[in-house]
């Protein structure tokens, strides 16, 4: 059904089936194995058809070419960006394109699929609105016109010959209909009408002029389109996924580029003079300081030169140790996954590892999608609990336990979509037969957001996010110096906090929420500087209540056993406690290490003390959970006041 349709349903109160940037473009990292490998990214190529795009990042070699499949050319040749070169066509196999991903066969050129390497690949799946992928040949006649099926006015044009060794050229909407761009080489973008016979391309064709890479007398090309600005996606079919825009940007200077929507995948490129076609994604790292990139037109393996770093509006363009000169730039981006939280089970949400250290070997722990935050603690032991975001960067952790500042270690990634890796005995995250449990989190609409954001000392300071949803929960902290843990919950209101880091009851302050409560949009915080001290580098964790899924809630104690009714169907796998009403810890739980008729160890999250074991505070119940008659006065006070979440 196409977009226009969905959106008169949905006008008259009918719901057609939404289309989400999750179903039409994935970044997906993988270790080559030297044989056939699945990909299994949930993008339908099979049926819908598309590009695959295969980077090899680092390993054995020096240097290997980018990799271009598509669905239009199929399964046995593949492109360089990085080069002008004629596609390769000695595979007969190399690749299948799948209802869920894509295979790479036995038959495969080593820079997609070699051992012991790592790789990254961006699937691109047809679909209006977003991309297209078309071939065609030329006439070698200005004026040649293509039809295509992206169904709205190209952002981005990039064409390849296929038999000939002609540069790719690029069409832009902010360079316009009279310059053209060569996505294999660093150059300028040129003016002349050889490119696209200075005509603006439509929604359904663009025109090419005479030139060589893009109409040669009957050679065969191909032409990929990207979208900008439909808004024809998300829950209501009225949100964009893609744009493609561009900015002046002077060194020295991060540059805030606002998109309206997070991105998670971004190539840029100055037009003015010679740079390179830069490229970042969110499951690589996209954070302040000097993230990873590739570059389109380079076979170079991955660097670290911090291109954009991820904003809850938008990325700023040279977050690290500004390494990007003045001038003009163009870009194109990608929005965030935006599926809600309703349409994943809450495995694919939240997940447990118990898992026990394999030094010196490097160990997954394993989730079943890229973990956003982590919290992971030794829990036999009275050793630090560390907590990990991806909007961080690998190996940046805070403890919340402690006010200090974030810190850095080595031998922790999250740049795996099946979970985080781990290596060495650094903080004791993977020492021999340590046991360790990590709490794992995606984030989703409706569930749970993490919003990176810097401090402007102004009391009112509006800060965005992507929770979808009026936050039941947050957690706020300083990551460039000392700073408690600040936590608000709807059930205290935008007037009183509580620390994440000691064991108080709640308090009130205006300086913290600035005595206004969140919206689906944004949370407003004070100029007090454990939230907003100026230029201060923040992070804020945003919880919510999904039917069968979370829950963020109160209760009042009884002293007698104590049913809390989540609205699940089989019980929690996680628990968070704290009375607010006067002192008492963070309890923990989870059903990993035990949520039973009996014993139940628990952790104390303001605590680096190793589980106690010995003890019955809480019991299952499918509706949610119990707190037993047995449990003291921080869980279960006749009459005393508390706070939970509690994940299914």
């Amino acid at each position: 059904m196409s977009s226009s349709a969905l959106k008169l349903l949905a006008a008259s109160g009918a719901k057609g089936e939404a289309t989400y940037v999750d179903d039409v473009f994935s970044t997906f990292l993988y270790d080559g194995n030297g044989s056939t490998q699945n990909i299994v990214n949930s993008i339908d190529l099979s049926g819908e058809g598309g590009l695959v795009w295969s980077k090899w990042r680092s390993g054995y070699y020096t240097s290997r070419n980018h990799v271009l499949f598509d669905t239009e050319r199929g399964r046995t040749a593949y492109l360089a960006s990085d080069n002008s070169s004629a596609q390769v066509t000695s595979y007969t196999n190399a690749i299948t394109y799948n209802s869920n991903g894509f295979t790479w066969n036995q038959q495969f050129p080593s820079n997609m699929n070699f051992g012991s390497e790592k790789f990254a690949s961006w699937t691109f799946r047809k679909a209006p609105g977003f991309f297209d992928v078309v071939t065609y040949t030329g006439n070698g006649t200005a004026g040649r016109t293509v039809s295509h099926n992206l169904g709205s006015v190209p952002g981005m044009i990039i064409v390849k010959s296929l038999t000939n060794s002609f540069d790719w050229q690029v069409y832009h909407r902010s360079k316009g209909n009279t310059h053209g761009g060569t996505l294999n080489e660093a150059y300028a973008f040129a003016d002349s009408a050889t490119y696209w016979n200075d005509t603006s391309p439509t929604s359904a064709q663009f025109t090419v002029g005479d030139g060589n890479g893009v109409n040669y007398n009957n050679e065969p090309y191909v032409a990929y389109l990207f979208a900008h600005d439909a808004q024809d996606f998300g829950e209501n079919s009225d949100e964009s996924i893609i744009k493609c825009g561009s900015f002046s940007y002077t060194a020295g200077t991060p540059l805030a580029v606002d998109l309206g929507f997070e991105a998670q995948w971004v190539i840029t490129k100055r037009t003015d003079a010679t740079e390179h076609w830069y490229m970042a994604d969110i499951m690589r790292g996209m954070y302040d300081g000097d993230g990873p990139y590739l570059a389109a037109n380079l076979s170079n393996a991955e660097g670290a030169v911090g291109v954009a770093a991820a904003t809850a509006t938008g990325f700023i363009f040279d977050p690290g140790t500004n390494n990007m000169p003045t001038g003009d730039y163009i870009y194109m981006a990608i929005r965030r996954p935006n599926k809600p939280a309703e349409e994943f089970a809450a495995t694919d949400l939240f997940s447990l590892d118990n898992y026990l250290g394999t030094n010196p070997t490097e160990k997954l722990l394993s989730s079943g999608f890229p973990v956003d935050m982590s919290i992971i603690k030794n829990f036999e032991a009275a050793d630090r609990r560390m907590l990990f975001s991806r909007l961080s960067g690998d190996g940046k952790y805070l403890r919340p336990p402690s006010n200090d500042a974030e810190t850095s270690i080595t031998g922790f990634r999250s740049d795996s979509n099946e979970g985080l890796l781990v290596n060495g005995t650094t903080q004791n995250l993977n020492g021999t037969s340590q046991r360790n449990i990590a709490h794992m989190w995606r984030r989703a609409p409706g569930y749970f957001d993490v919003v990176a954001y810097t401090g402007n000392g102004v009391t009112g300071r509006a800060v965005a996010h992507n929770l979808g949803a009026v936050p039941e929960m947050m957690w706020v902290k300083r990551r460039d110096g000392v700073g408690i843990w600040l936590v608000y919950t709807s059930s205290m209101g935008a007037t009183d906090v509580i620390q994440l880091d000691v064991g108080g009851g709640s308090f009130s302050s205006g300086s913290y929420w600035n005595n206004t409560s969140p919206t689906s949009s944004s949370f407003t915080v004070g100029s007090a500087g454990t939230v907003n001290v100026n230029t201060g580098k923040f992070l804020a964790y945003l919880f919510a209540t999904v039917a069968g899924i979370s829950k963020v809630g109160s209760y009042t104690g009884t002293g007698n056993n104590l049913n809390v009714d989540c609205g699940f169907s089989a019980g929690a796998r996680f628990i968070l406690i704290k009375r607010t009403d006067s002192g008492g810890d963070w309890y923990v739980y989870d059903s990993v290490r035990g949520i039973v008729a009996g014993n139940d160890p628990y952790l104390l999250i303001n605590e680096d003390a190793a589980q106690v074991t010995n003890t019955d505070y809480i019991d299952p119940l499918n509706a949610g959970f119990t707190v037993t008659s047995s449990a003291p006065a921080e869980l279960n006070n006749n009459g005393g006041t508390y706070i939970f979440y509690a994940i299914a």
